[in-house]
């Protein structure tokens, strides 16, 4: 099957951005020029371009044209995705570390979280998910047992957490909160950060239609990620 003109756009502008001949911030083809380029519509152009805009590949500036955004990662505030399909979104390679995969009893601020009694088990999660094998996100996960009874049987190294919650605990709610943090040693060193770095932590608990299902804790290193986007009124 012949690959879709607005795919070979992308394709065609994600390599030139990897390959570094387009610098941050380089202005790229407009959509006319894309079209004529592939000989496609101008129709087609702006899918591809807008895309990557939405992706935080690109930025587009009215009246001045499309630009090769500053190459830190970008998240939607909104949308809880899978990291793994947004890192290959952008046309990179993904990969994980798998650092703790445990039972342990519930803090008294776990057990809150998670609607459980304080002391009862819950299941424990630690993993480092890596863009183009650098530390991008330390998740740090508590989940309810009760819920996914078979969590510690999974390989993490395989699908994420999150995906695989999606299919056995399908996401009903969520909640998250977002602060500006500086990471303890343990956790610099896993994010392979200096004590400086300024990171940011998103606290998130999500619910299925039978009660919580996990408490994540999440964090960024500052200068490789950010958070957008895009309101429609």
């Amino acid at each position: 099957m012949a690959t879709p003109k607005f795919a070979e756009i992308k394709q065609y502008i994600l390599a030139r951005i990897e390959s570094g001949e387009w610098e941050e911030h380089s202005r790229v083809p407009s959509e006319n020029q894309m079209a004529e380029l592939f000989e496609c519509s101008r129709m087609t152009a702006r899918r591809a371009l807008t895309e990557l805009t939405d992706d935080g590949v690109l930025e587009r500036s009215q009246g001045l044209g499309t630009f090769v955004a500053e190459l830190k990662s970008q998240s939607s505030m909104m949308a809880i995705r899978n990291i793994a399909d947004e890192i290959k979104d952008r046309g990179h390679g993904y990969s994980v570390k798998q650092l703790e995969l445990t039972q342990t009893e519930a803090t008294a601020p776990i057990a809150i979280a998670l609607g459980l009694e304080t002391g009862s088990p819950v299941f424990y999660s630690v993993l480092v998910h890596c863009e183009q094998g650098i530390p991008l996100q330390l998740e740090e996960r508590f989940v309810n047992p009760k819920l996914v009874p078979d969590y510690l049987q999974q390989d993490f190294t395989l699908q994420t957490p999150h995906e695989y919650l999606s299919q056995v605990a399908p996401l009903t709610e969520a909640r998250h909160t977002l602060e500006a943090v500086v990471a303890n040693e343990h956790n610099q060193e896993h994010l392979a950060i200096e004590s400086s770095e300024p990171c940011l932590q998103i606290i998130r608990r999500t619910w299925s239609r039978k009660g919580v299902v996990s408490y994540a804790r999440l964090i960024h290193p500052g200068t490789r990620f950010r958070l957008g986007g895009h309101l429609t009124f």
